[in-house]
């Protein structure tokens, strides 16, 4: 009989990842002595050293952090397996759950799920929250992919495989009434400063010896889009966001910023069952 026990090894893993006993504990609804006799016990069981003490603080040792990456694996395979047996096998297959940050272009998003909306058996859930949410949720499975255009840091406790789908022109536009104006003689609607295309803007700015006078910072890109459509401004934003209006002339491109572009990613983690309808949309971007 194998002499790990996988309670044990949870509330091991917990408290790794918090990095305190004393929260973890009263997450788990359980005492912090209790707590701490557990991961004692686990230690003793795999005769190894898995945190080193100081006081209150729990720093993990070599070994234990080879455990917390066996842990992740343990476990996100164990919810896996919960989500695929309540849900079904095959109606995995036909049904995807995609987060989307908010500051995606809505655009990309139609593009990315057309498939799916064209296949007569597929069905998607879209949901919009902030990127470290998603990011939870699709470790819990209860995600099947995250759109995204902000790149994540992948550290060696990392899960997420990150594939970028597509990187999009950066370019000013404004109302066919501003096509000839000069830069300095209006104001301008940008995105705020979380985008990274916002320090690239900076940068062309500083080249040009331009002071754009603002009107508003806008983070999400939906509304970007709007206010680059209704108000009398010069805007900056992916070419992709604005797409339908550039195309039926309710506005018009000033100028490209030159070697920029707006990224947009593919979150997962690796699956043994993954849906094939996530395979096609994925596969269309390699």
């Amino acid at each position: 009989m194998s002499r790990l026990n996988y309670r044990h090894l949870y509330y091991f893993w917990q408290v790794a990842a918090s990095g305190n006993l004393t929260r973890t504990a009263e997450q788990l609804h359980i005492s912090q002595s209790a707590l701490s006799t557990q991961i004692r016990s686990l230690e003793d069981g795999l005769d190894c050293q898995l945190f080193n003490r100081s006081g209150r603080k729990l720093v993990l040792t070599e070994a234990g952090q080879q455990a917390v990456r066996f842990a992740e694996d343990i476990f996100h395979r164990g919810e896996e397996l919960e989500v695929l047996l309540r849900q079904g096998i095959s109606s995995s297959n036909k049904r995807l759950r995609i987060g989307t940050t908010s500051h995606m272009s809505r655009n990309f998003i139609e593009e990315f799920i057309d498939p799916a909306m064209q296949d007569p058996g597929a069905s998607i859930a879209l949901i919009s929250d902030n990127q470290n949410k998603l990011l939870d949720d699709l470790t819990r499975h209860q995600l099947d992919v995250v759109l995204t255009n902000v790149n994540i840091d992948v550290n060696d406790s990392a899960v997420w495989q990150i594939q970028l789908l597509s990187r999009q022109p950066v370019t000013i536009v404004c109302p066919p009434a501003l096509a000839t104006a000069s830069f300095d003689q209006h104001p301008w609607v940008l995105p705020s400063r979380k985008h990274g295309i916002r320090g690239e803007f900076d940068a062309f700015c500083l080249r040009h010896g331009l002071t754009p006078r603002l009107k508003a910072e806008v983070d999400d890109m939906a509304m970007l889009r709007l206010m680059a459509r209704d108000s009398q401004a010069f805007a900056v934003l992916p070419r992709v966001v604005v797409r339908d209006e550039l195309a039926n002339g309710i506005l018009v491109e000033r100028e490209a910023l030159s070697r920029v572009d707006e990224r947009f990613y593919a979150i997962t983690v690796e699956r043994i069952f993954q849906p094939k309808l996530l395979d096609v949309l994925l596969n269309r971007y390699q």
